[in-house]
């Protein structure tokens, strides 16, 4: 936990959607201090027309690299999401050549209660995590 799903324009191959992951895992372990096997990522591929995704006026010329990655999360501070958001554009561009501008993130808070790992349990909730 944190969970990601990371919506893309299909076309990337399987070695370059594998780096995408790696470099993203290895800055939410840095920001959120995760560990390092806590790690649930979901790709989603579309159509470059299914995906609308404008600049809100910042001026941002987006590209066929664009990637969207939706973060559902336990609370973290504001500190700590800043420190993501700088790094996964740091990182991105560094080991993937996706520009900063190409990078949309939201996340979405939630509590212990809201997650199941699995055999029908509330593992933040009975302890086991």
């Amino acid at each position: 936990m944190p969970l990601l799903r990371f919506d893309v324009i299909e076309g990337r191959d399987e070695k370059s959607l594998q780096l995408l992951l790696d470099t993203a895992h290895k800055a939410m372990v840095e920001a959120f201090g995760v560990p390092e096997r806590d790690r649930y990522q979901i790709v989603h591929q579309h159509p470059a027309n299914e995906l609308m995704i404008q600049d809100t006026g910042l001026g941002f010329q987006r590209t066929k690299d664009l990637v969207i990655i939706s973060i559902t999360s336990k609370t973290r501070t504001e500190s700590q999401k800043e420190k993501l958001y700088a790094l996964l554009a740091e990182k991105l561009e560094a080991e993937c050549g996706i520009s900063p501008e190409d990078l949309m993130v939201s996340i979405t808070e939630n509590g212990d209660a809201d997650w199941s790992f699995g055999l029908g349990e509330a593992q933040f909730l009975n302890g086991k995590l």
